[in-house]
């Protein structure tokens, strides 16, 4: 039995039924295996490709990630109350919506999924590849009837490896909801018993139900492609009549042409909306490798990957003036971090990560503000987002809140703003790039362009964002724009800089970097000084929680919070920030340091600094 999509070639593993029955791992070999994942709730990562090798786009599994992939659909299975632990339980009806990332070994861990939950009485409904962004639009557009989503992805991690993300409503299930389901999949790969379970449960599935579930991935593909784009439109419109709105963006895109370059890199969103999208509201466009699987260059859509994207803009802006940015997503498709065509040099230059959120940030909180001067506006963001969303919330009397990086944390502090009484239109992660536009919760390029479009054809949001930022140039380009932004330092999340390697448990770590941060400030006050530094104050943040103060009583165990140093000039303003907290997704310890006002010295100054006092305090 093989699933084919016709489109791309790509298929669902044939009869691993008795590839399961004829090789079965020993509980060391599955132990060794699982202890390289990686388990949050942005995700459980690790390299799934059978050879080991994180750069392997063969689509094969080892055995005992066929078993692993098997663990995550019980865990799932008993969140949802199907599985007791031991076999399946008398559940009312449970839907349960699958789809995947464009990695190679997704169609073979799909299988053993979909197997396991249809032996469990869980109704499945597959999407196959499908762009994050869709799969959650899905679940929440029909919320009621999906009690779960299950989605196949790394992300930005490179090719060889995958993982999974769990969900509901549009967005992924918070830490809290998946911590039990991490114990869960550890006690099921710890226990030999659960080998015999997975076998037994992908032996016994109904085989022609799983063909029915197969054979409807085409009408679940193109429903969910519908769902997507209504969607899209609607976060676009902030309460207006669809109808009108898109009527409205056509009138305005059709007297200010604009085209686009995207540079899809083998992602999902190859089989996704975009083109048919483009073409729909009247935006030219050039596609680049998006078929599904043509993966060119590293996923991570940032610095030198964006080089490809950058180099095709400047082309196509040759032919044809119209052209002025372009994208690129990282393998499952959000993100989608900006090139843009500098009119001054017509040269295409890439916009770094932060740039992309301030922009973005700045565009959505002037355009509420353009329509209502009192609206209790704030904005929720991540520990490491540059503090130049402070200086832009400042101007728009808008309110910062952060919480630990993880979209789940920016999401979920959003919604807690939203219950208080703020509108919380824009939130995101600005150390990732892209943004998170209300009612979507996960980052997705068309919302940004979306509202770089609104931007650029729409004279009201032009004409309060020029009051909001100083704007002074009488036209309105993305080259202006990025010029009016408040001037930053910042590290790069992906640059070598950024990434560290640390042996100590991560509470050991701070608490020696403290001490040694307080005694490098005191021995070094004279020359803070000389930046205008005369003091500093040090925050914890854990989910959604942000709290002042050091030592070890403001963190709870296991100590991986982001930790953060903002330092203050004598009428205490903040003029920098350091920060430092070990990656969910990837084995590094992340660090990043951000300036006011481009100051390349005092960044050095810090950048060293942080760096060895962490790498001293590494014990």
């Amino acid at each position: 039995m093989i699933y084919k999509d016709k489109s791309y070639g790509l298929f669902i593993a044939d009869s691993e039924e008795k590839i399961l029955k004829d090789n079965i791992p020993t509980q060391e070999q599955i132990n060794k295996k699982v202890s390289s994942m990686i388990l949050s709730a942005s995700g459980w990562r690790k390299i799934f490709a059978e050879s080991g090798d994180e750069e392997d786009d063969k689509e094969n599994l080892s055995i005992e990630d066929r078993y692993i992939a098997g663990y995550v659909a019980l865990a799932l299975a008993k969140h949802l109350g199907c599985f007791d632990g031991t076999s399946k339980t008398d559940h009312k009806e449970t839907t349960v919506l699958i789809g995947m990332d464009a990695r190679p070994t997704g169609p073979a861990m799909s299988d053993i999924i979909c197997r396991v939950l249809i032996s469990l009485d869980i109704n499945v409904k597959n999407i196959f590849i499908a762009a994050a962004p869709e799969i959650m639009a899905y679940s929440a557009l029909e919320k009621d009837d999906i009690d779960a989503f299950l989605y196949i992805s790394a992300s930005h991690n490179p090719v060889g490896h995958n993982g999974i993300k769990f969900g509901f409503n549009g967005g992924v299930y918070t830490a809290a909801t998946v911590a039990p389901m991490i114990e869960d999949l550890k006690k099921f790969s710890s226990n030999e018993k659960y080998i015999n379970i997975v076998r037994s449960l992908v032996e016994n599935c109904k085989i022609e139900t799983y063909e029915e579930v197969l054979n409807n991935i085409p009408a679940l593909k193109k429903h969910s492609l519908e769902l997507y784009r209504d969607f899209i439109i609607t976060t676009a419109a902030k309460g207006e009549s669809n109808k009108e709105f898109l009527e409205y963006l056509k009138a305005k895109i059709s007297k200010h042409p604009i085209g686009i370059v995207a540079e899809l890199n083998g992602s999902a969103r190859g089989c996704s909306i975009d083109r048919k999208f483009f073409k729909e509201i009247g935006v030219k466009s050039l596609m680049a490798n998006d078929t599904p699987r043509h993966v060119v260059h590293a996923i991570v859509p940032e610095g030198e990957n964006l080089e490809l994207c950058r180099t095709l803009l400047e082309e196509k802006y040759k032919e044809d003036k119209d052209f002025v940015v372009g994208y690129v997503p990282d393998n499952d498709g959000d993100r989608g971090n900006l090139v843009y065509i500098k009119k001054s040099t017509g040269k295409a230059e890439i916009l770094k990560a932060q740039e992309v959120f301030a922009l973005v940030a700045m565009a959505e909180l002037s355009s509420i503000r353009a329509k209502d001067q009192n609206s209790k506006l704030a904005i929720s963001v991540n520990g490491p987002t540059s503090m130049r969303i402070d200086e832009i919330c400042r101007y728009l009397d808008v309110e910062v809140f952060r919480a630990e990086v993880g979209e789940a944390n920016v999401v979920e502090l959003a919604q807690m703003k939203r219950d208080e009484g703020y509108t919380v239109r824009i939130l995101g992660e600005g150390s990732n790039g892209g943004n998170i536009t209300n009612p979507a919760k996960v980052r997705d390029p068309l919302n940004t362009i979306m509202t770089l479009i609104s931007l650029l054809t729409d004279k009201s949001i032009f004409e309060e964002y020029r009051k909001v930022s100083k704007y002074e140039d009488a036209e309105i380009s993305i080259e202006n724009i990025i010029k009016s932004l408040p001037e930053y330092t910042t590290t790069d999340a992906f640059s070598a800089s950024a990434k560290l390697h640390v042996r100590s448990s991560h509470g050991i770590l701070k608490s020696n970097y403290e001490r040694a941060f307080s005694d490098f400030f005191d021995k070094n006050i004279d020359r803070f000084k000389g930046y205008g530094i005369v003091s500093y104050r040090e925050y914890q943040m854990e989910g959604t929680n942000t709290v002042e103060g050091m030592g070890e009583k403001y963190r709870t165990a296991p100590y991986k919070g982001g930790l953060k140093i903002t330092f203050f000039s004598e009428k205490d303003i903040p003029l920098a920030f350091i920060w430092m907290r070990g990656s969910g997704t990837e084995p590094v310890f992340r660090i990043l340091v951000d300036c006011k006002k481009r100051d390349d010295d005092l960044y050095s100054f810090l950048l060293k600094a942080h760096t060895e006092l962490i790498t001293n305090s590494d014990m």
